[in-house]
């Protein structure tokens, strides 16, 4: 009764303590991983990322507890073994230290070697995550040029890759196993020699004891090597995982002794100064020292060529990427002295790339449930989306597919429109965002955002020009520097201007 209690306990305290440690390193990974900024996800392939939530999770908590247990029970039965030899035949203790010996440095020439070659293959994974998950999102483009033998290929090297890995493994294994059968056969010589050596002082019953224990101790030994090996190769999972739970994080979701006023911004005017921006540590500067004024209430279009920095500038203003150099001033206060929670909830864009997740309309249009339905319906009517989402059987409670596959890119639009339309900050950014949807609705959402957002400062990154001839000015970005800046009736006046040549390749000039 006793032993089976303690049992029950040794079991019980060793599961808690795996469960609590898994549980502590998979909050500590997503946490960190949620937090990580852009540049993490530009420079880290998706396949890794997979195989730290997956294989090395499931590694942390299946796979370790059950070794470790296993590797418990097996320490303690090799040191119960030797010392059931030891005291039975003490002249066992003359060769045990030589043995034991002869043990370590196998144990750590193999443990060493063991680790690499599991770290090479927990490494060969990742491609075939990446590979998987790049097939399987572009599935479609894949059927339509017919090269569904090339990606299976592809797949199939990458398996054999992992598996060339994964084979020296075996091999090493193999290896291990002649080495411990050699010590565990020495045990048993020694044991038998010393009891018939010893026979006048030992009795039929204690030498049989020593012997049976001894033939005991080859399967006990190899077990607890392995275990060991096997703790210690799967321990780089753990390796693995708080890797990524140390990574560099964005700045704090809030500042609490630099909090904003809750009405802020109240003008919505916005502070260029000598503003630098890079991607990423050891790269070119996108944004190259820009300096400007834009007025509350302004209607600012920004356009350029490919590559001129105007994204750019809107993931500054959200600080998804942080300052190379200078500052953003919103209202006179530095967006770079708050937490991005205070900074992102009081400006709303509408993106290049509407994003939609999987739940209701209601729930994309207002996540955090703040608006009444009447303001949502408000909103939507505004968006041109009411007699669609008037005719659906379900009305906002309609589910949206996984990235609103189940409506048209032109829908999810005037579904981000219909988001802007709810929050309505002071300060309002369209990332060329009625660029998927036709000139008709295009003129729609532009009026809305004329009347809705008559008092807001405006930031549009255009895709057509005719959409941003009546803005206040007009800034154009070359090569990471504002070129001109002005009203689009000077700009069109200059002959030689960078805006007249555009306006004049659109035809409106």
């Amino acid at each position: 009764m006793p032993l089976g209690i303690l049992s029950f306990l040794t079991a019980l305290m060793r599961f808690l303590g795996a469960v609590n440690a898994a549980s502590l390193l998979h909050a500590g990974l997503l946490i960190n991983i949620l937090a990580s900024p852009m540049s993490f996800f530009d420079t880290t392939p998706t396949g890794r990322i997979v195989n730290r939530f997956s294989k090395d999770i499931d590694t942390v908590d299946v796979v370790i507890p059950l070794i470790s247990g296993m590797f418990l029970m097996c320490l303690f039965q090799t040191l119960s073994t030797l010392l059931v030899i030891s005291f039975s035949t003490p002249m066992f203790l003359v060769v045990i230290f030589p043995l034991l010996f002869f043990y370590y440095f196998v144990q750590k020439f193999y443990v060493a070697t063991s680790r690499q070659l599991k770290r090479l293959e927990s490494v060969s994974k990742s491609p075939i995550y990446s590979h998987f998950g790049e097939t399987v999102t572009g599935a479609v483009t894949i059927r339509a040029f017919k090269q569904e033998q090339r990606f299976i290929k592809d797949s199939e090297t990458k398996v054999d890759e992992n598996q060339i890995c994964y084979y020296p493994s075996i091999v090493a294994n193999r290896w291990l196993a002649i080495r411990l059968e050699v010590v565990g056969n020495l045990i048993i010589f020694f044991a038998s020699l010393f009891a018939v050596m010893g026979r006048e002082d030992l009795t039929p019953g204690i030498v049989g004891l020593s012997i049976t224990y001894a033939m005991n101790v080859t399967q006990t030994l190899n077990w607890m090597v392995r275990m060991t090996c096997e703790l210690e190769t799967n321990i780089v999972a753990v390796e693995r995982i708080k890797e990524y739970t140390e990574t560099p994080t964005e700045a704090p979701w809030v500042i609490e002794h630099n909090r904003p006023k809750p009405g802020w911004p109240e003008r919505g005017e916005v502070d260029f100064k000598d503003y630098k921006l890079r991607y990423r540590e050891g790269l070119d500067l996108v944004l190259k020292g820009i300096t400007c004024n834009i007025k509350s209430g302004e209607k600012v279009g920004i356009v350029g060529r490919t590559g001129a920095g105007k994204s750019s500038l809107t993931m500054a203003m959200f600080r998804i990427i942080e300052a190379a150099g200078g500052k953003i001033l919103l209202d006179g206060v530095d967006v770079s002295s708050i937490g991005l929670h205070d900074l992102r909830s009081k400006i709303t864009i509408i993106p290049q790339d509407p994003v939609l997740f999987s739940g209701t309309l209601r729930m994309n249009l207002d996540p955090f449930e703040k608006y009444s339905d009447e303001q949502v319906w408000s909103a939507l009517e505004h968006a041109h989306l009411k007699s669609f989402v008037s005719g659906l059987t379900k009305g906002l409670l309609y589910e949206c597919s996984e990235g609103g596959e189940n409506l048209s890119v032109g829908q999810r639009q005037l579904v981000c429109l219909a988001r802007a339309l709810l929050r309505k900050t002071q300060l309002l950014i369209l990332d060329e965002a009625t660029a998927a949807v036709d000139l008709e609705t295009d003129d729609l959402i532009q009026a809305t955002i004329r009347t809705e957002f008559e008092g807001c400062t405006v930031l549009t990154i255009a895709h057509r020009l005719n959409t941003i001839m009546d803005y206040s000015r007009i800034m154009v970005l070359e090569a990471g520097q504002i070129k001109e800046f002005n009203s689009p009736q000077t700009l069109l006046q200059d002959t030689n201007s960078i805006f007249h040549s555009m306006a004049k390749d659109a035809g409106l000039a």
